[in-house]
């Protein structure tokens, strides 16, 4: 065979292979957070990974485009907006084994409409030099006199924020909730602003003493060599819930209703909850992996071991608009 007959032919098969399908994702979470996972999965398929980042409008533009949606697949950082985007109708349910294999009952929707990806604690931090080991343990002790003045935190509109709140509600009902908020905004010392590494500033600066922030935070201020300083002004604490364990949020998975690409956005699915997927999460972004084989990254490791709380993330995400009227109620930003 010569080899214009050689060229000739690969051409030809080329042509007659079928062309593998990109998978589009409509996320409310930075796109540089994910890319290292994506990019492996890519390299794995074949398949490729657009990230468009949608913050505030999600939902309504998935109805806007309807069953014309480029999008495959959403991704969210808090289980009431993912409630949220399954109630709406947008999605679509999904069977797999390995889904349910993978992720633990608790992590994922009844209705398989949305899965958990990976988990995150809502800690506090606590300054090194102003805060005795052992003087926190529960999120009821926030509310102790004891810490008026001394606790910064960013608003009480935060999704993070809200789900916390949405637990305080699931262990303690509705007004002993409105009761632990009024305390924490009592020992705020100053009003509520800025993003979880800046209440870490804050205890570094010496504004106040603790503040409630995500876990995976601490391992994004010690790549960053103007905030490892910060960071190593403070330790985590993992409090509980008196009768419970250290509350915890999700980030997510749903398939759309409208899903171009259903094959390909569900193999996308099913390799995020593999060991070597997971592994990445872990490693790239400090988060905790749903796959139970999966291993800690070094640095998570170092924190501790803590109790995952028990109370079903779907109750927590049907508190939501208790929480946001509570927040609004005590006033807790003004």
């Amino acid at each position: 065979m010569t080899i214009r007959t050689l060229l000739m032919a690969t051409a030809a098969t080329a042509i007659a292979a079928p062309a593998l399908a990109d998978v589009t994702i409509y996320t409310t979470r930075q796109p540089e957070l994910i890319q290292p996972v994506m990019d492996a999965f890519t390299a794995d398929t074949g398949i490729a990974v657009n990230l468009e980042f949608v913050n505030e409008a999600l939902i309504e533009r998935l109805k806007a485009e309807g069953a014309r949606s480029p999008a495959d697949l959403v991704m969210d950082v808090d289980i009431a907006n993912l409630q949220r985007v399954v109630d709406e109708g947008v999605t679509q349910s999904v069977d797999s084994q390995v889904l349910m294999d993978a992720i633990p009952a608790s992590l994922r929707s009844d209705d398989n409409q949305w899965f958990g990806l990976t988990t995150r604690a809502r800690i506090v931090y606590a300054s090194k030099d102003r805060v005795a080991d052992g003087e926190i343990t529960t999120y009821e002790d926030l509310t102790d006199p004891k810490w008026a003045g001394r606790i910064c935190t960013r608003s009480g509109l935060n999704n993070y924020n809200l789900a916390l709140l949405s637990a305080v509600i699931a262990h303690h009902g509705e007004e002993a909730a409105k009761e632990w908020a009024e305390g924490i905004k009592a020992n705020l010392a100053r009003k509520p602003e800025g993003n979880d590494r800046a209440q870490v500033k804050a205890i570094w600066a010496g504004e106040c003493d603790i503040s409630l922030g995500n876990t995976y935070y601490m391992g994004k201020m010690l790549e960053d060599a103007e905030q490892t300083e910060w960071a190593n002004a403070v330790r985590i604490v993992f409090p509980e819930f008196e009768e419970g364990g250290t509350h915890v949020n999700v980030s997510g998975i749903a398939m759309t209703q409208s899903a171009p690409n259903k094959e390909e956005a569900l193999q996308l699915m099913e390799y995020l909850v593999s060991p070597a997927a997971q592994a990445i999460y872990a490693e790239e972004n400090h988060e905790y992996p749903v796959l139970a084989s999966a291993e800690l990254s070094d640095l998570v490791a170092s924190w501790g071991e803590y109790t995952a709380d028990d109370v079903d993330l779907s109750e927590l995400a049907g508190h939501r608009a208790t929480a946001l009227r509570i927040v609004e109620e005590v006033n807790f930003d003004g």
